[in-house]
């Protein structure tokens, strides 16, 4: 029959020592400290996939845009002989780049005041990010 020592209720080092409070709680805050660099590192990588996708998505939405755009010169273009069938085309002219003057006034205002809501920083993560270096610093309190 061979002898089993009892458990203690210290914690043992790999080495078959007794580790002390300070030497588990410096292991726990490096665990953390490298579990938090690795949680950063996955967000960046996530990050940069989703750029990625966006970036393609953005090059899609620009060529709608030259397409609307192209759409927008050649309707007015039509809108001006159209009216230069009743008038002057001179005045024609005038009349459909007045119009589009407003349309433009009309989207720079409204552009304006959504851009005075938009948050520069990402707040809420900041503080977050915050919170969980203090508490890797001090994770007794």
């Amino acid at each position: 029959m061979s002898s089993v020592s009892p458990r203690t209720p210290q914690s043992r080092g790999q080495d078959g020592q007794d580790s002390s409070v300070g030497e588990l709680l410096s292991t726990v805050t490096s665990d953390v400290q490298q579990l938090l660099r690795q949680e950063v590192e996955l967000a960046k990588a996530e990050v940069r996939q989703e750029a990625t996708k966006a970036g393609k998505a953005a090059g899609m939405y620009g060529g709608a845009g030259f397409a609307g755009y192209m759409v927008a010169v050649l309707l007015t273009l039509a809108a001006m002989f159209a009216l230069g069938n009743v008038m002057d085309l001179g005045w024609a002219a005038l009349i459909v780049t007045a119009l589009w003057a407003v349309i433009g006034a009309v989207l720079y205002r409204r552009g304006r005041e959504r851009m005075r809501t938009v948050s520069p920083k990402p707040e809420q993560t900041l503080e977050t990010l915050k919170e969980d270096a203090q508490w890797a610093r001090h994770p007794t309190r």
